[in-house]
């Protein structure tokens, strides 16, 4: 039976990487080619047939947001809803507030500085189809050092391990994950890690020790446009090639 996705949007952070262009903005604000970075998560989740998506932030410059995206029928969301994340919690953490506004449905996150060229549609269609456990996508890249790399048994994902010294395989978890709502409880059992933070991979290492946890993996491009300058740089031509192919 096919089941309603919700959206969120992680654009919380620092932006420390991207200093001094961050300085004083969200790094989520800045531009990239002809758009602000915020915008390309919301009409990726648009295109993929979600319309209901809340955008979690924090930091000094949440009000902007506000600003910027008003209540989202610009884009063609139908429900765009605000929450504020206190200090540096990690990612799960901010997830987790999204609980009241996922309403016991499955739900898409999406890392606000990712940019991608390929659609989510049907990734998101495969999994309303069978809406249990989670699915992460993965890309091909060169610098798994700075990124969650899934070791494989056979065809499936036998663990993530975090900013490995050396990769056990080719992808990286790029930070868009589709999950049940029982990830929500998963998260109210994590722990802090080393560095204060309730870790993303904790979450999905709890989904692959269950069997319950999926993959796919993005053939077009993909940047990270809060790793570096550089990347943010890259993820600036990227888009624009994009956009020259649509014209």
């Amino acid at each position: 039976m096919s089941q309603n996705v919700k959206g969120v949007i992680l654009a919380g952070g620092l932006g420390s990487r991207l200093k001094p262009l961050t300085d004083i903005t969200n790094k989520h604000l800045l531009p990239v080619y002809d758009q602000p970075m915020i915008f390309h998560p919301i009409r990726k989740m648009v295109e993929a047939g979600i319309d209901e998506t809340m955008l979690v932030t924090g930091g000094n410059n949440a009000g902007e947001f506000l600003r910027l995206l008003g209540d989202g029928r610009q884009f063609g969301v139908r429900r765009l809803q605000y929450t504020y994340q206190k200090g540096e919690g990690g990612i799960a953490q901010a997830l987790g507030l999204a609980e009241e506004f996922a309403e016991g449905h499955p739900v898409l996150v999406f890392l606000g500085d990712n940019v991608i060229a390929d659609s989510l549609k049907p990734y998101v269609q495969k999994f309303r189809q069978h809406p249990q456990g989670g699915m992460i996508l993965l890309k091909a890249v060169d610098n798994l050092s700075a990124y969650g790399v899934p070791k494989f048994k056979g065809a499936a994902i036998e663990k993530i391990i975090e900013k490995p010294k050396k990769a056990p395989s080719p992808y990286a978890v790029i930070g868009i994950y589709l999950y049940d709502a029982s990830v929500f409880r998963i998260i109210k059992t994590l722990k802090p890690s080393g560095r204060g933070e309730l870790e993303i991979t904790d979450v999905n290492n709890s989904y692959i020790r269950k069997k319950r946890m999926h993959y796919g993996i993005l053939p077009g491009h993909w940047a990270d446009a809060g790793e570096s300058i550089d990347s943010w740089f890259e993820a600036n031509l990227m888009a624009r090639e994009e956009r020259k192919k649509r014209r």
